[in-house]
């Protein structure tokens, strides 16, 4: 469609040099003033002239009169002027064959923009807090963060993605106290990560008793960080047990990451930034603690370190934006975190622009909202969690329960119901925009009548069993264009590139999922109200096949934008 605009643009600006011939309009600025109409009698396109009328110094009921006068461009039918508004309508036979020629050629990368060619953009993202569950509150940072990896990489970036596990810090003193008090070897190899949660909440119950605990669990980490051996070597193992429970996880979710550097990796290279904050005479002490002071930038201080010259947040992720520059030399280092985390990224942001980084413009922090099971907020210090394992074995469970109704003979039934389980909770997340607070309703996601993820998985499904019943299709060289179904779903495949662009414009996965609901809606309009496999007429079959191709291949690209499996068969 970004093509269809871009000529109809350059014809309506030749319109308005007859109206002034120093307009200054560019094609691509009209273009991008195009509007989709809500309703399809007003056109499949339309200018608004209001703007306009200023620098034209004509009325806008007039410069569309102008602009409609024998209009001419590629795949437009007829155009008209209403009330300011110039109306454009699409020549469906040509819409058609260009988005099903487009799809045909492009395969893979149809919708897809070039503009990431020759960039590299750096994502952090996921990173739990080692030793403790993936917990649906991890799963906004997760599925948001790979499909914004996704959308790059589809539009031609270099994606590096990154995992900074929270693995140093206090909590690994509490750890370890708790550990040698009330756990063992035996223990923790048999429960793995449910163990270290258990004594992770017993060590806050316990400390709540005893507040010396908290005294001991600093004293530990403290010699964790002068590296004790025997402390090291707790801790690598408290790693490793809960990289490998997350693996899991990432596995069902199709997610691999390019790196696993924690917060301890920049623990040798956060010195030297502290350093050049203390030469450059940002720092000052207020109170006995190191801060930059941002009073000026509308925000509170931000902490480089404590009384006791330990480091924050800030520092380490100062410290690790400096390494990631200088490893990955990325042209966008992007930061997937809950919304609360807001002011901190906007700290630290500064303080980078203070020290003369001059890529502090190049990172960009992405919040999002809270998640909630029935209204419930989630704790691990109180064991008040819904693990993220839990939540896809029960999607799972619901939806083997769905198909051995609809489809007890299914081959594969258990590797299926996992793809749409998993499916269904993702989609549902991705759903709504991002920076929204979510209550998530088992239920609701698990519908396959409603806009959910079983919904265009099934319909996905639904093109492929039409397919592989047309055993004789190898493609179609002449389309015939008989329903408006046709063309309202060759419209809708159009419009995918422009989709792609705005999600990555806006950070906002959501555009994906709302786009794949477009076309499943589409394409299940053309599905009921066309005749495919018994169109007596064979080039109508033959069309209509080769848009439900075009479907198959759009919706397919589609969902591998936001983690979701292409299900053949449902």
């Amino acid at each position: 469609m970004l093509e269809i605009k871009l000529k109809i643009a350059e014809k309506i600006v030749e319109k308005l040099k007859t109206i002034n011939a120093d307009v200054a309009l560019e094609a691509a600025d009209v273009a991008s003033m195009l509007e989709y109409p809500p309703d399809s009698k007003m056109g499949d396109l339309a200018l608004p002239c209001f703007k306009m009328s200023r620098t034209l110094r004509m009325a806008p009921v007039k410069i569309a009169a102008t602009i409609a006068e024998d209009f001419d461009s590629p795949c437009v039918a007829r155009a008209e002027a209403l009330n300011g508004y110039f109306n454009i309508f699409l020549d469906g036979q040509a819409l058609c064959a260009k988005v099903v020629g487009e799809v045909k050629k492009k395969g893979e990368k149809y919708g897809a923009p070039d503009f990431g060619e020759g960039k590299t953009v750096v994502l952090d993202y996921s990173s739990p807090n080692v030793a403790k569950p993936f917990h649906i509150g991890h799963l906004g940072t997760t599925v948001i963060g790979h499909s914004l990896k996704k959308l790059h990489e589809f539009a031609g970036y270099k994606c590096v993605g990154i995992n900074y596990l929270g693995d140093w810090g206090t909590q690994f003193g509490k750890l370890i106290v708790a550990y040698r008090s009330w756990g063992n070897k035996e223990l923790i190899e048999e429960g793995g990560i449910d163990k270290l949660v258990e004594l992770y909440v017993k060590f806050h119950e316990e400390a709540e008793k005893n507040p010396e605990l908290n005294d001991m669990a600093r004293a530990e980490f403290k010699k964790l960080e002068e590296k004790d051996e025997e402390n090291i070597a707790l801790w690598q193992w408290f790693v490793e047990i809960s990289l490998a429970e997350y693996k899991k996880t990432y596995a069902q979710l199709g997610i691999e990451f390019d790196s696993y550097k924690g917060e301890s990796f920049y623990t040798d290279k956060m010195p030297a930034q502290v350093e050049k904050l203390r030469e450059m005479g940002l720092m000052k002490i207020d109170d006995g603690a190191s801060i930059v002071d941002l009073e000026e930038y509308g925000m509170p201080p931000c902490l480089i370190l404590k009384r006791d010259g330990s480091t924050l947040y800030p520092t380490r992720d100062i410290a690790a934006a400096v390494y990631r520059k200088q490893t990955y030399d990325f042209d966008k280092a992007i930061y997937v975190t809950s919304a609360g985390q807001s002011l901190h990224f906007a700290q630290w942001f500064k303080v980078v622009e203070l020290m003369g980084y001059d890529w502090y413009d190049k990172l960009v922090h992405v919040p999002y909202g809270t998640v909630s099971i029935n209204g419930e907020k989630l704790a691990t210090r109180t064991g008040n969690v819904i693990l993220l394992r839990d939540l896809f074995a029960l999607a799972i469970e619901k939806i083997s329960g769905i198909m051995n109704e609809k489809n007890p003979n299914l081959e594969n039934k258990e590797k299926i119901a996992e793809e749409i389980g998993v499916g269904a909770v993702v989609f549902y997340y991705l759903s709504n925009n991002r920076i929204r607070d979510i209550n998530f309703i088992m239920d609701d996601a698990l519908n396959f009548d409603g806009n959910t993820g079983p919904y265009v998985q099934y319909t996905y499904a639904r093109t492929c069993s039409v397919l592989s019943k047309a055993e004789d299709f190898g493609g179609c060289d002449t389309l015939k264009v008989t329903a408006p179904e046709e063309a309202e779903l060759a419209k809708v495949l159009a419009r995918f590139e422009e989709n792609v662009r705005d999600a990555i414009d806006t950070y906002e996965p959501s555009v994906i999922t709302r786009y794949i609901l477009d076309v499943a809606g589409a394409y299940n309009r053309f599905y009921h109200n066309c005749t495919i496999l018994g169109a007596e007429d064979a080039e109508v079959k033959s069309t209509r096949l080769a848009l439900t191709a075009a479907t198959k291949t759009v919706l397919g690209n589609a969902f591998g934008l936001i983690c979701l499996a292409k299900t053949e068969k449902v």
